[in-house]
């Protein structure tokens, strides 16, 4: 035997041995939970991510009456489902300049920085609003309906577009 390794003798094995000894060497893979954000002045569509942090799906859409109100609502689901990142849509221009809207969304987020210290992340929401309409009109959703889930579902897609990036490294 070479000079500095030893032999190890285990004790002969049991399942409960096995399950108790060996999953501490396991890689833990590292769970993050993020919140997507479609910010609007009237409605704010959210989505969730799985506690992997590789699916979205459509959370909520909170109906702006109060900005204190409002900020509560969110807070509030932010520390109900253990919320570790947030990525907001940034209104982008199709021509590549921010708008009025891009401005107000950087509004929120300085707002929302003062109130948590949970990164925050932005991903060009361009034509996410026109995708999550097209994919319900295709799935037959009409009117008031599709109206309650547009903000929601554009939520999802930006939060996937933040996710399929992070995941492509």
């Amino acid at each position: 035997m070479k000079s500095g390794h030893s032999i190890l003798h285990l004790p002969p094995c049991s399942p409960n041995f096995l399950s108790s000894q060996f999953l501490i060497f396991l890689p833990l893979k590292k769970i993050m939970r993020y919140l997507g954000i479609d910010f609007g002045i009237k409605r704010v569509g959210l989505a969730i991510s799985d506690p992997e942090g590789r699916m979205a799906f459509p959370l909520t859409t909170i109906i702006r009456t109060t900005r204190d109100e409002f900020f509560s609502r969110l807070m509030q689901l932010i520390r109900e489902k253990n919320i570790e990142a947030i990525v907001v849509g940034l209104p982008i221009g199709l021509d590549g300049q921010e708008t009025l809207t891009t401005r107000q969304v950087h509004n929120f987020i300085a707002s929302l920085k003062r109130r948590t210290a949970i990164p925050i992340h932005t991903v060009n929401e361009a034509l996410t609003s026109y995708e999550a309409e097209s994919r319900l009109k295709r799935q037959g959703i009409k009117g008031k309906k599709r109206k309650k889930y547009l903000d929601e579902l554009s939520a999802v897609l930006i939060l996937e577009s933040f996710l399929n990036r992070a995941s492509q490294g």
